[in-house]
């Protein structure tokens, strides 16, 4: 089956979160600062009250924010079944546990209990939709819209549909969250962990080969990151921060220069071959990445940035 959405994702009025945990009550609380009717639905006895002792817990940060026009913490309904949450639902995010086949079960029942064409996103932090996808499902129009905790504040959300979805629910779900507020990154293909996780599960693993080796402490390792790299990846990725480490060079300078510490011991993870091809993709997605700007611009850029965090983090020694 086709997936025609019944609205365009400028028109979407009301969103449904099924799941209303950490992870779904976020998204409850995003939705409703930017100005949508929500509805919400979890099997546990007390959801409702967590999930407005979160919301409310939130609302303060999304206020500094800044709110929608007509965002409010009454425009929550808390519903008793899962039919009643999405009945009338223009959009629908699932956030249920990591268990693939609770999860391949729920998605199959929010296919037949929606309104035909609405898009379903899926919250899973590492699943395919290839895998959640059913037998007998409307899939064509089940999608992945996997956020970072706490949604309501972290921008990024990466959306990527299964061999069964249709690109046109891809497409239009990218849409519906970059209206929704989001930073959105539309995948090409399918990633076990999608990106961003993958990019922490690394980062993870040595951590915890450094400390079970007695090389470094937690404590060693977290100021590696917050004094460190971490200043500089809140606005200025890895890539296009090795790019600057080439000089006026680039990304080219500083591979043909680093290249072969590739296969220095640095890590417990194996490097791929840096090849022709690798190398010249390295290159020309920093170009374009960089755009317009010079060596000059992406330097004063970064060096701009780092003082900016390191004065809202209250790190400047009282320099102004």
């Amino acid at each position: 089956m086709t997936a025609t959405p019944p609205l365009a994702p400028e028109d979407v009025r009301k969103v449904a979160c099924i799941g209303a945990g950490v992870i779904g009550g976020g998204w409850v609380a995003h939705f409703l600062a930017r100005g949508y009717d929500v509805t919400a639905w979890d099997p546990a006895d007390d959801a409702e009250e967590k999930l407005r002792r979160l919301v409310s817990a939130a609302w303060p940060a999304l206020e500094q924010m800044g709110l929608a026009e007509g965002a409010s913490q009454d425009r929550l309904t808390v519903t008793p079944t899962l039919a009643e949450a999405v009945a009338d639902a223009d959009f629908v995010q699932e956030s249920a546990p990591e268990k693939l086949e609770l999860k391949r079960s729920l998605l199959a029942e929010l296919t037949d209990a929606t309104r035909d064409g609405v898009i379903i996103a899926s919250s899973t932090s590492g699943y395919p939709m290839s895998d959640m996808h059913s037998d007998g499902a409307d899939n064509g129009r089940l999608v992945v819209g996997h956020p970072f905790n706490p949604p309501y504040l972290i921008p990024l959300v990466e959306v990527v549909g299964g061999e069964k979805t249709d690109r046109a629910a891809v497409e239009w779900a990218s849409r519906f969250y970059d209206v929704a507020g989001k930073s959105v990154i539309t995948m090409d293909r399918e990633l076990p962990g999608f990106i961003a996780n993958r990019l922490q599960e690394a980062l993870w693993r040595e951590a915890l080969h450094m400390v079970a080796n007695g090389e470094a402490s937690v404590q060693d390792i977290d100021d590696s990151i917050t004094e460190g790299p971490g200043l500089r990846w809140a606005f200025m990725g890895p890539l296009l921060t090795f790019a600057l480490a080439g000089g006026e060079g680039g990304m080219g300078h500083m591979l043909d220069h680093f290249g072969p510490s590739l296969k220095s011991p640095w890590t417990r993870l194996e490097a791929p071959e840096l090849t022709r091809e690798l190398r010249d993709a390295m290159v020309e997605g920093c170009e374009a990445e960089a755009g317009e700007r010079t060596y000059a611009d992406l330097v004063a850029e970064r060096d701009q940035g780092v003082i900016n965090v390191l004065r809202a983090t209250g790190r400047l020694g009282g320099a102004e």
